[in-house]
């Protein structure tokens, strides 16, 4: 037997379900590789409503292991180590760090990939077959939000990215950006933001310059500091176009990018799937479906720009205030 043929039977031996059906008794624990601890007060709660409606019920057939990088993606390898040796029975990551650092440690528990940048690039060439998940990216999606700046701010000349290059997702975010800020006749310059003793450079950097607004990009050096981003940008009196909506319900001006929640309602199904049996490379790996602009009128006044109702008309959401 060829043995790309002999790893093809013993995936589908692994993955059969008889061995992994669900049963009224059976407790099962899910590892959550993530980027950062504010995810608990959104999409973690997003995830666990999704199973509470299949009947996964924390603390009686289902436990979480959570577990967060907080800005420091090195240590993403020993976390999901960490979950491997706790033998979880499926790990559900956020960010391309994290799922290159579950691709890395198992290939026999099942990964679902709830938010990643080029899902993939990172499940081919994986003869086990033991991830899924979601693209939070979407083709022209940079190059979106930049045109959603200029409707913004008309008179916009300059413009910032902070984005964290090491992180191989940003480096193709970049390349769109650069590109729609160059057909619309916009100057730009990208300002590599790998930790969060960069933040501040990046931002003396972008005042010096002078950017007319920023685009900030989203991973782990951002999610962990978005209280200090949102506050610089405040302080830097300069409208920042973020990634995703928690950043504008923190205080940040407008945001434009996949719909987070929807992504992980539809990993929480995938989970529920490979729980009752289904193998995960019988889930196609999809590509987001839903995105929103939403714009902060508190932030937007702050930084003194007064929006068109045009463009508010367009808006998916219009914060009148910071949230809570």
């Amino acid at each position: 037997m060829k043995r790309r043929e002999f790893i093809a039977g013993l995936a589908a031996a692994a993955w059969s379900p008889s061995v992994h059906a669900q049963s009224a008794s059976r407790r099962y624990r899910i590892g959550m590789l993530d980027t950062s601890l504010r995810a608990l007060n959104t999409n973690f709660g997003v995830f666990q409503q999704a199973l509470l409606e299949r009947g996964f019920v924390e603390g009686r057939n289902v436990t979480f292991e959570y577990r967060s990088a907080d800005g420091r993606n090195e240590s993403f390898a020993e976390l999901a180590s960490e979950l491997v040796r706790l033998d979880v029975d499926v790990i559900v990551t956020r960010g391309t760090p994290a799922a290159l650092a579950a691709k890395a440690a198992t290939t026999t528990i099942p990964v679902v990939m709830a938010a990643v940048g080029d899902p993939i690039a990172i499940v081919r060439g994986q003869p086990s077959g033991n991830m899924t998940g979601f693209g939070a990216n979407a083709r022209g999606i940079e190059g979106k939000r930049v045109a959603i700046l200029k409707d913004m701010l008309p008179k916009v000349e300059r413009v910032a990215a902070l984005m964290n290059l090491s992180n191989p997702s940003r480096r193709s975010e970049w390349n769109e950006i650069d590109a729609s800020a160059r057909a619309l006749g916009i100057a730009r310059q990208v300002l590599d933001t790998r930790t969060a003793a960069d933040i501040e450079h990046s931002f003396d950097a972008a005042s010096r310059w002078p950017a007319d607004a920023l685009v900030v990009g989203s991973d782990t050096v951002m999610q962990t500091n978005q209280a200090l981003v949102v506050e610089l940008a405040a302080a830097h009196r300069v409208p920042a176009m973020y990634t995703f909506r928690d950043f504008v319900d923190a205080g940040g001006f407008a945001s434009y990018g996949v719909s987070l929640p929807d992504l992980y309602r539809r990993a929480a199904a995938y989970v529920d799937k490979i729980l009752k049996g289904t193998r995960p490379d019988e889930l196609p790996v999809e590509q987001p479906t839903k995105f929103e602009l939403v714009i902060n009128l508190q932030a937007a006044k702050a930084v003194g720009v007064v929006l068109p109702s045009a463009l508010l008309s367009r808006a998916d959401v219009v914060i009148a205030g910071r949230m809570p």
